[in-house]
């Protein structure tokens, strides 16, 4: 019986051993820290990445805190505006640990803290501006709440890369109205547009008036150029205008006296034959 208890302890101590060996060797992922508890007071450095040696039995304790970038969403809070205007606000918190000691001693649940710190600023912030300001000065309203929130974290450890208003809620009631606000907005453009061309267009045409007038050979060859234009078409009849000015070009060649002119003919006058008094009769009966 001796013998056995020996080699039960033996047993015992081996696996005791071994035990303690295993529970020595850790290893650490590249974006992995070890914040070292030793005897319950914390190491001042964070081990890792890598193979990390702990002293056994409780003596020292470890708790791994990832460095990636996290990001948070931030649940729809609900905002009222400058100008009174309810809506509900969510936006998404990218966050890092760069100080693994403050953000495992200094706070309970880092996550937890930024996540809370967001939202709580988030409704505070977006309460400052009216709802024109706040649907268009989207970049200006997100690098003030990422300050305001990267001050809250500094003391933990944790950087707050960027913050973003993801999503903007508004009432039906108020999305009708400025869908109707936008489509009058557009219709007054298309409005100055036209006119603006209207008035271009005059312009370009009381020019070319202008050069026409001053130039009648160019008036004819706009106008040769047009029944060229109108004669390319399926017409079966075309209805040609002439202008009083190429009649008159016609009429220059013509005596003063020629009825093609336009003017009346006099008729002639009488000659002195014409001027004898008719015959008497000789009073006999015919």
């Amino acid at each position: 019986m001796e013998t056995w208890v020996v080699v039960l302890i033996v047993i015992a101590v081996i696996a005791l051993i071994v035990w303690g060996v295993v529970s020595m060797v850790h290893v650490l992922q590249e974006y992995e820290r070890g914040v070292v508890f030793r005897l319950g007071r914390v190491q001042r450095k964070a081990k890792g990445p890598g193979l990390i040696i702990l002293l056994p039995f409780g003596i020292d304790r470890m708790r791994t805190v990832t460095i990636q970038t996290v990001a948070m969403n931030v649940p729809p809070q609900d905002v009222i505006t400058k100008d009174n205007v309810t809506m509900r606000v969510d936006a998404v918190v990218y966050a890092r640990v760069v100080e693994p000691v403050p953000a495992v001693v200094r706070v309970q649940n880092y996550l937890f803290a930024v996540s809370q710190s967001a939202q709580t600023n988030l409704r505070a912030m977006l309460g400052k501006y009216d709802l024109d300001t706040l649907l268009a000065e989207r970049e200006v309203i997100n690098r003030e709440l990422h300050g305001v929130i990267a001050r809250v974290t500094h003391d933990w450890g944790v950087e707050v890369l960027s913050v973003e208003v993801k999503d903007v809620d508004l009432p039906d009631e108020l999305r009708r109205a400025m869908a109707r606000e936008a489509e009058a907005d557009r219709d007054a453009r298309a409005l100055v547009i036209s006119a603006d061309a209207e008035r271009k267009a005059s312009r370009v045409l009381a020019d070319a008036a202008a050069i026409l007038s001053a130039n009648p050979q160019a008036m004819q060859i706009r106008f040769l150029q047009t029944v060229t234009a109108v004669a390319t078409e399926q017409n079966s009849t075309l209805v040609m205008p002439i202008p009083v000015e190429l009649l008159n070009l016609f009429a220059a060649g013509r005596p003063a006296g020629d009825p093609g002119n336009g003017r009346a003919v006099e008729p002639p006058r009488p000659g002195p034959e014409d001027e004898r008094p008719p015959e008497q009769g000789n009073g006999r009966p015919g």
